[in-house]
């Protein structure tokens, strides 16, 4: 790994996203990480856990310091995602980004991605962003009823894979796209996601809060929104949610 990534690993930490919060509140610098083995009370969007066996998931959290006002910091998430899923085809596995920010390959789940933001006045003061990630995780280690729905690089590749290894790539593409993303604008990161979404075109339902609503996920604009149709035709942009492409079995409507 580079001389240049600051890499705190820890056997077990109650999160690594909140260990990375302590750390970047006491002076840690952009593109800091941490690394642990186990975590006891990880979490993914929406509250929900994510608990690992150690040594066979990879639980990784980079403290980032953009120049930006928090207004655009929804941005971010896209940037992350393209960043997460380019690094995990560099390892052979299909990596497609399900809005608005877990990385599957086909339709399996293989990583989801938390950032949370601290802000200063209008400006973003640090970004948090957690990966938690099946790396060696063999299918009969998955709980039966996840068997279908999550996958992991061992699975997709048939062999294992050196978390240091993956550590570096992830943290290599998270700041040539970081990079690119302040040279370029957000655009052709827009562009990419496009190219790597699994959502953008299909039909789905999104599920936000107390709604439910079938249409279509038309495309992402230039804040990192999805532009949901409905099937009246109105549509509507999107900041948080869940989406489930829906195959023709599972419509309300035919």
């Amino acid at each position: 790994m580079r001389p240049r990534f600051v890499v705190h690993h820890r056997q077990e930490v109650d999160s690594t996203n909140e260990e990375a919060r302590r750390l970047a509140r006491a002076g840690a610098g952009h593109f800091e990480a941490v690394v642990a083995d186990v975590q006891t009370a990880g979490r993914g969007r929406r509250g929900r856990s994510w608990i690992g066996l150690s040594g066979q998931n990879l639980f990784l959290s980079v403290i980032l310091r953009p120049d930006m006002p928090a207004a655009r910091a929804p941005r971010l998430v896209a940037v992350c995602a393209v960043a997460v899923a380019e690094a995990l085809r560099s390892f052979g596995a299909d990596a497609r980004i399900k809005w608005p920010n877990d990385v599957v390959v086909h339709g399996r789940k293989l990583a989801g991605i938390l950032t949370e933001l601290s802000a200063m006045g209008s400006r973003i003061a640090f970004v948090v962003l957690g990966v938690g990630l099946n790396v060696n995780l063999a299918p009969s280690q998955l709980p039966e009823e996840l068997r279908d729905n999550a996958t992991s690089l061992l699975r997709e590749r048939g062999r294992e894979v050196e978390r240091e290894a993956l550590v570096a790539e992830l943290l290599e593409s998270l700041e040539a796209h970081f990079s690119r993303h302040e040279r370029e604008g957000f655009e052709k990161i827009r562009e990419r996601y496009r190219e790597l979404s699994a959502t953008i075109g299909r039909r789905v339902r999104l599920v936000e809060a107390e709604r439910q609503v079938e249409g279509v996920a038309v495309d992402v604009d230039e804040t990192g929104a999805l532009l949901f149709r409905h099937d009246g035709g109105v549509i509507e942009r999107v900041l948080t949610g869940d989406v489930t492409s829906l195959r023709p079995a599972d419509r309300r409507n035919g």
